[in-house]
């Protein structure tokens, strides 16, 4: 697909991330304006509050966007998303004869402060990139035993905090937890040393489900798609995680991006998952290009200098698709919402510089990381910023979900001291 041309000017640039070809949604506020449900389009926002109120977009008898989220959207499905994406394309296009009631109704980017999207139901994390899990797997137990005897059959998973679940731009404290050296006997209740980032994607459920999903199922209720920065405290998980996998280590926080990019606009994107080893079960199976050819950057910036590029790899690189990951998860019978929110597992590629964690990049702190202002990380230190951002490459333009930004700040002293 080539572009798509909107009276918005900035829009039609081919290097900004919000094109009409995109039409991601956020929830933003202004000085005099509180915070409401926005859709990017080009360096502005269209106010879609305003838009629902003057009766520019009608899509139901109820409104849908006059709460600071976008779960009262999701819950009408896709017959419903796609009207209102059909709607917004007409709108916004080249020639539409709503220009002179829509420009009223923009704000600049610049002048406004995003926040959360959509209310987070419920988070899952997967473990589902093959290059990060026999990474890992290498590290821990050897090359010969990198992977888990279940991991070819099935997306490994665990349920994670969606209290924690945080926007682009939020700061991250540096945790507390209980830390075991090899050298003594017992552990130590200390910060973490060897905090982390994870480049992930994160899909959004949008429709709610009551029993088991085939994968066409699953990706129809699928609404989009964030990045996701899954911290992880590397020395609280080494002490806690077994038997039953991760818990506070990766409790401090997850950020996502603030724009949910539509499984509609990234369609043009689609791709095929890597060939399998083993067949798949048959509530697994691929049933097309499941997942998308998005290009993905972190950038590693120590307080007061500027950033380096620690990583660059692609979302194709996963074993898993979204898909597949929710279908897996209610074959139980697992109920799942509408604003679930599922995160890719950390994304890696087939060589060091498309690493997704300092983990993988240090191997295990190992092999300090080298960054372009000559300091050195194993793992991130209090003031770093991690930004990761992603595109898909389309003729003239390019679908982009904003960065997802998070700061380190110190611990804070010990919170059981006197």
């Amino acid at each position: 697909m080539t572009r798509l041309n909107s009276w918005v000017a900035s829009a039609n640039s081919a290097d900004i991330d919000f094109p009409l070809n995109n039409l991601p949604y956020g929830v933003f506020s202004t000085t005099t304006l509180e915070a409401r449900c926005g859709v990017a389009i080009g360096d502005m926002i269209l106010d879609m509050a305003e838009a629902e109120a003057q009766g520019l977009v009608a899509l139901t008898d109820d409104p849908l966007f006059q709460a600071p989220y976008w779960n009262d959207l999701m819950e009408q499905g896709p017959a419903v998303w796609t009207a209102l994406r059909n709607r917004l394309m007409a709108l916004l296009a080249e020639g539409s004869d709503a220009r002179a009631q829509l420009e009223p109704l923009l704000t600049p980017m610049t002048d406004a402060t995003l926040h959360m999207p959509f209310v987070v139901s419920e988070y899952t994390d997967f473990y589902a990139g093959r290059h990060r899990a026999t990474n890992v797997g290498t590290m821990f137990r050897g090359p010969e035993n990198a992977l888990p005897p279940n991991w070819l059959h099935m997306p490994i998973g665990y349920n994670g905090r969606a209290s924690s679940v945080v926007v682009s731009g939020t700061d991250v404290r540096r945790p507390w937890g209980q830390l075991k050296s090899p050298d003594h006997d017992a552990p130590a209740f200390l910060p973490s040393r060897r905090f982390d980032m994870e480049l992930e994607m994160g899909a959004i459920v949008g429709t709610s489900s009551e029993g088991p999903l085939s994968v066409d199922a699953a990706d129809a209720a699928i609404f989009g798609y964030v990045l996701l920065n899954d911290w992880s405290a590397r020395d609280i998980q080494a002490w806690e995680y077994q038997p039953l996998g991760p818990f506070q280590a990766k409790a401090t926080a997850t950020s996502i991006s603030p724009w949910i990019v539509t499984k509609a606009a990234l369609e043009p994107f689609r791709v095929d998952t890597p060939p399998r080893d083993v067949p798949l079960l048959a509530h697994l199976k691929d049933t097309g290009p499941m997942l998308y050819d998005i290009n993905l950057t972190v950038t590693l910036a120590p307080l007061g200098q500027p950033a380096s590029t620690i990583t660059q790899t692609n979302y194709r690189e996963m074993y898993y698709s979204a898909a597949q990951q929710l279908a897996h998860h209610a074959t139980s019978g697992c109920p799942m919402n509408a604003g679930d929110l599922l995160g890719s597992g950390t994304i890696s590629g087939t060589t060091k510089p498309e690493r997704g964690s300092l983990l993988e990049l240090s191997w295990g702190g190992k092999e300090p990381l080298t960054l372009a202002t000559g300091e050195t990380r194993t793992f991130l230190e209090d003031g770093d910023t991690v930004t990761m951002t992603g595109e898909a490459r389309g003729d003239g333009y390019r679908i982009g979900f904003g960065p997802c930004t998070g700061t380190i700040l110190p611990a804070l002293d010990d919170p059981f001291t006197t």
